[in-house]
């Protein structure tokens, strides 16, 4: 029917197309007669809602059983100290874990009694396990990679097993190593620890050690990676490179990176000083600043910035892609070089780390020393210089090998493309010593940024806590960090502690660490591919900035407590719409940790509506529940469940069908005071089930206590929407608007929404284009409605979107079934990795084995990588007409050049329409680009004046930086400490030999 009323008046209006007369006295006639036509049409499409849904029919069945419900107030600030506090035990007790428990203690005092062994064997156990007495001790030997018991783990969503502890290494070490087989032994005791742990609190999760060497054991084991999903998957993951191991292995670092871009360095040499120094910005966490500056005669900066940025995805991409376009030049300064990378380090007036100050210099060799300009700005050693030699070359190593150990770094060789992931990283080694002198100081649990599991738990914060060396050896080695102690904290589990029921759709809670970045927010939604990147959105990227949130957002970086009410623009769910609305922002910090808790809520969620606990709740519940079972639909309406965490013990589902029989049957043996039960959403639920049976004649409701109900039945079965009604975008628009709110779904006219979408027309051949955004099919048009203030362009940015791998066009003169790698893949590390390891599959793996991958599936498998989407000037439109001092009405011309096109613009009152009469398009062609509402790839705002205006951010209160008091120690240069590559390689032959499928799997302890 009601189809049938908007298409009838529709064609009323295809009827009277006619072009607009000049002379004023038929244009005041014109405008009478739309104006007519807009008031028939909103008075019959109001009468129509309000006859069809009922409304003031639900308002009095509300009203005869108002004696069941309670009005409750939701008091933001306890709401939110409450809330924080949740989060702080929460924490606390994973602290406690990590400290009380004395992993990191535990595991130097373990290291320090290990006996080292130069023959053990990575088949076997270090200590013989007891047997009966009377029979000798023997060794147990493996089966090394695969235990028998795994199962599947809701808590983790993988299998597992409680039983052992398990072990990953790198792809490019060699696991059966000396250094890694003692490391495997002396580690295997922390899984009685792990084990104790996870008794005395069921609920932790992975309990990771990573060690300085690149080995990392976490319990309970688990296979690493599943080849049934990834076949042609290579394992890159080093445990070094992970953010909470870079954050708890060092304090924060203010690295200038050094590139010598002198004519010497060309070809080969340069390519491979590219990818070093993009190895090294891997290693660079959120909490750390840098710059990239080349030099030849003279010093330049790379990028367009001019100061130190903070290391943050985006920067980083920026240093690096900069990079790239080095070429090669000139003669070698050193002096030009260092003298500006002091001068950058020395800048006290922009943000920085204000911690661990660094140059590490990347050169192929020469004889300077620079030895003057290190006494005038480097006298007592304060910035600490590392050095890399790379290529190969004749050069005398002594003088930039000076350089290091004068300087308290450490000097690398990288001669070959093997070399880079393991010297890059390295350099931590060096930094950890202030934090091992510092001993029991530096024992301060650090809580991450948000970062996304290798092990697919999803977005996790990680405490960490720093493990040393305590052995009674040489002094250099007691410098040493041996790795870092790590515990998991879930935001699935960070969530459950902020519950939004009684908020409405539109309350909510959101986290942010010391950069501003949330942690919690409904529209933190990471579409990453990569997990070895930090989650790093910006709470003013999060939300619509505007002065008020950037002062919010100061205030709760500070630690502080506050409470603001401000009007601000809003993004529906569905990213089609901006609202304005008031929101009252009140705050507060975690205690004990870097973290601060917001809580936001509309005018109108400052009060809930409860229902009340007693006998006619069961009555109620004997009465009406069976308008949930499913075979009462064609009765009631087809019936839609919101997900919900209503009880402890009832899991939500999001197979409607399904979760409404479970939630029946929990109904059925349950009692309203069951205390595993929030009683303030479940029995609502089934008062408003009690509503809707009574009274609602519409098409659909849905109720903030999560039921919708749709009739027919055949119309629900099709239902597209969410089952959480918090989640439908036209439910929350709802209650910021005070209209009534149409969507565009299978309707066709010159009527269009708030948001510029079409939701009916006369025009036949734009029937097909309903519920498209105006702006792609009369942009000339949409461009005037803009111009004439019917609408406000609104643009943003996505900061979480998923970018398609771009194209790389590769040609050769090869037959096509033969791949030709470019030099670019030739010099690219996971390709020698993958490459390799394919080779060595086909040539050492038993005949019968069929071996499926080639070189070529190295360069198949193309990830979808993080970027920004921009969403364009004109998509994202509000109506400026919801102040009260904007016309409702619109006159205007528009001119093209043979003819000129008029159109007349309405506004329907107290709906979110508007209704536009305009001359046929045919008669007025114009060159106006079409105006697209999807997004599309952006570089995002210019990086260069973020840099120069950076957001506010703070960095952690404790910084262990001071060198004064360190051993002299080996600082580089000794040939046996420069890995071979042609070793490397060696040894992942007899690897493939110990077992072909290592890489697959954990190694389980």
């Amino acid at each position: 029917m009601r189809l049938q009323w908007l298409y009838s008046n529709c064609m009323k209006l295809k009827c009277q197309t006619f072009h607009w007369p000049m002379n004023d006295q038929l244009l005041s006639f014109s405008l009478f007669r739309v104006k007519e036509w807009v008031d028939q049409m909103q008075n019959d499409l109001i009468a129509l809602i309000d006859t069809a849904t009922g409304m003031q029919s639900l308002t009095e069945i509300y009203h005869k059983h108002r004696k069941h419900f309670k009005v409750e107030s939701n008091n933001a600030g306890e709401l939110v100290a409450t809330a924080a506090g949740n989060i702080e035990r929460l924490l606390a007790n994973r602290s406690k874990a990590l400290k009380v428990s004395s992993l990191a203690v535990e595991a130097e005092k373990l290291q320090m009694e290990h006996v080292w062994q130069d023959d053990t064997d990575l088949n076997e156990t270090v200590s013989n396990k007891g047997t009966d007495e009377g029979k000798d001790d023997t060794v147990e030997k493996r089966i090394p990679y695969i235990p028998g018991d795994f199962h599947f783990d809701s808590d983790f969503k993988r299998q597992v097993s409680y039983n052992t502890t398990a072990v990953h290494i790198p792809t490019d070490i060699y696991e059966g190593s000396t250094i890694i087989l003692n490391e495997l032994n002396w580690t295997e005791a922390l899984e009685d620890l792990f084990r104790k742990n996870k008794e005395e609190d069921p609920s932790l999760l992975w309990q990771v050690f990573g060690s300085a060497t690149g080995l990392a054991r976490y319990f309970p084991a688990s296979p690493w990676m599943d080849v049934s999903k990834t076949p042609n998957k290579i394992d890159l993951y080093d445990v070094r490179r992970r953010p909470w191991y870079i954050q708890g292995a060092a304090s924060p670092k203010d690295m200038l990176i050094l590139v010598d871009a002198s004519g010497s360095v060309s070809g080969l040499t340069l390519k491979l000083i590219k990818i070093s120094v993009g190895k090294m910005l891997e290693t660079l966490s959120d909490d750390d600043y840098v710059n990239v500056v080349y030099f030849n005669d003279k010093a330049m900066f790379a990028a367009c910035f001019e100061n130190l940025v903070q290391a943050n995805v985006r920067n980083k991409r920026i240093l690096k892609d900069a990079v790239e376009n080095i070429t090669a030049k000139g003669i070698t300064n050193y002096t030009a070089g260092f003298d500006w990378a002091f001068k950058q380090l020395k800048k006290m007036d922009v943000p920085r780390a204000n911690c661990n100050k660094i140059i590490m210099l990347f050169t192929d060799g020469g004889e300077e020393r620079a030895e003057k300009i290190f006494q005038v700005e480097n006298p007592h050693q304060n910035v600490r210089v590392f050095t890399f030699s790379v290529g190969k070359h004749n050069y005398d190593k002594a003088p930039i090998q000076s350089m290091a150990c004068d300087n308290k770094g450490y000097y690398y060789e990288i001669p070959s493309i093997g070399a880079i992931r393991l010297n890059t990283q390295e350099y931590l080694d060096v930094l950890g010593r202030p934090m091992v002198k510092a001993d029991k100081k530096a024992k301060q649990v650090q809580w991450t940024n948000v970062y996304l599991d290798a092990l697919e738990l999803g977005l996790v914060i990680t405490g960490t806590l720093p493990v040393f060396n305590k052995t009674n050896t040489k002094k250099s080695q007691n410098q040493l960090i041996l790795g870092v102690m790590a515990i998991d904290v879930s935001l699935e589990d960070i969530r459950r502690l902020t519950p939004e029921y009684t908020f409405g759709p539109n309350g909510y809670y959101f986290a942010i660490d010391p950069n501003g970045y949330v942690l919690l927010h409904p529209n933190l939604n990471p579409q990453t591919a990569k997990f070895h990147e930090p989650v790093t959105l910006d709470f003013l990227d999060a939300e619509l900035e505007d002065e008020i949130k950037v002062k919010i957002r100061k205030e709760m970086i500070d630690n502080k407590t506050g409470n603001y009410t401000i009007s601000t623009l809003v993004k529906s769910t569905d990213k089609r719409y901006i609202d304005r609305g008031q929101r009252t922002y009140t705050f507060a910090p975690v205690k004990g940790t870097d973290y601060s808790l917001a809580l936001v809520l509309p005018e109108y969620s400052m009060h809930y509506i409860r229902a009340t606990i007693g006998d006619t709740i069961t009555q109620a519940k004997c009465k009406f529940s069976e308008s949930l079972m499913a075979d009462k639909f064609e009765e009631y309406g087809y019936t839609l469940i919101a997900p919900r965490d209503y009880c402890k013990d009832l899991k939500p589902d999001t197979n409607n069908t399904e979760f409404l029989k479970k939630f029946n049957d929990y109904i059925d043996t349950k009692t309203p005071n069951n205390p595993m039960c929030k009683h303030k959403n479940k029995w609502r639920n089934l008062y408003f089930t009690l509503l809707v049976r009574d009274g609602v004649l519409s098409r659909f409701v849905a109720t903030d206590g999560g039921i919708t109900r749709v009739y027919p039945t055949s119309y629900g079965l099709d239902w597209r929407g969410e089952a959480e009604t918090y989640d439908l975008s036209f439910y929350k628009r709802s209650l910021d608007n005070d209209l009534y709110i149409f969507t565009p779904t299978n309707l066709d006219c010159y009527i269009l929404d708030d948001g510029g979408f079409l939701v009916m027309t006369n025009q036949i051949d734009h029937f097909n284009k309903i519920g498209k955004f105006f702006g792609e099919i009369d942009p000339c048009l949409m461009r005037a409605l803009s111009n004439s203030s019917f609408f406000t362009s609104k643009s943003t940015y996505n900061y979480q979107s998923l970018c398609d791998p771009k194209k790389e066009n590769k040609t050769s003169a090869g037959v096509r079934s033969i791949y030709v790698p470019t030099i670019a893949d030739i010099l690219n590390l996971g390709w020698w990795v993958c490459s390799f390891f394919v080779l060595i599959l086909s040539v050492f793996v038993k005949k019968e084995t069929r071996i499926t991958a080639s070189p070529s599936h190295c360069f198949l498998v193309k990830y979808s990588t993080s970027c920004i989407s921009r969403e364009h000037v004109s998509v994202k439109l509000y109506l400026s007409w919801t102040q009260a001092h904007v016309s409702t009405t619109a006159l205007v011309s528009l001119v093209c050049l043979l003819f000129s096109r008029q159109y007349h613009a309405e506004r329907l009152p107290k709906t979110n329409l508007v209704f536009i009469v305009t001359d046929t398009e045919r008669l007025c062609k114009c060159q106006e680009k079409i105006l697209k509402q999807e997004e599309q790839e952006s570089n995002g705002p210019d990086p260069c004046e973020m840099a120069s205006n950076p957001r506010y951010r703070k960095g952690p209160a404790v910084c262990f930086d001071n060198n004064s008091h360190e051993y002299k120690p080996d600082c580089g240069g000794v040939s046996g400490l420069t890995p071979s590559l042609w070793l490397m390689l060696f040894l992942q032959l007899v690897l493939v030999g110990i077992g072909t499928d290592t890489r697959h799997h954990a190694i389980p302890s």
